[in-house]
């Protein structure tokens, strides 16, 4: 099982940045594809960013890619999303996720939410105008 506890979510204002982190239990990291997603209200859930624990491989959608920036600290089993130059459309509740089949190392991570299985609880990002 594993389970993941995100941080860092808040109010900034356009222009303004913020980090987000989730740490992950489990034993076998390096199996781990890790992921953020956000869902703004009536919409779906998108890819942000994602990484392979791995290969370090990232990948990012076009709509941040330049802006965000997703890295790990590997003794502390943690996973940031470091958002800088936020927008408007930014604001979103942001989740964490970890795709972990047990037999599978990720090269390339996932970049759909059904491609991951253990999700964090989600943490507000509003960004004012």
């Amino acid at each position: 099982q594993v389970q993941l506890a995100e941080s860092g979510g808040g109010l900034v204002q356009a222009g303004g940045s913020l980090r987000l982190s989730c740490a992950a239990s489990g034993r076998t990291f390096s199996m781990y594809a890790m992921g953020w997603f956000r869902q703004a209200p009536g919409k779906e859930r998108e890819f942000v960013a994602a990484t392979s624990w791995k290969t370090a491989n990232t990948y990012y959608a076009d709509s941040v890619k330049g802006r965000f920036t997703i890295s790990r600290d590997n003794a502390k089993n943690t996973v940031y999303l470091q958002m800088n130059t936020l927008k408007p459309e930014d604001t979103a509740v942001y989740y964490c996720a970890v795709a972990y089949s047990g037999t599978t190392y990720y090269i390339t991570p996932p970049r759909i939410p059904s491609g991951y299985n253990f999700w964090g609880q989600g943490t507000q990002v509003t960004v004012s105008s």
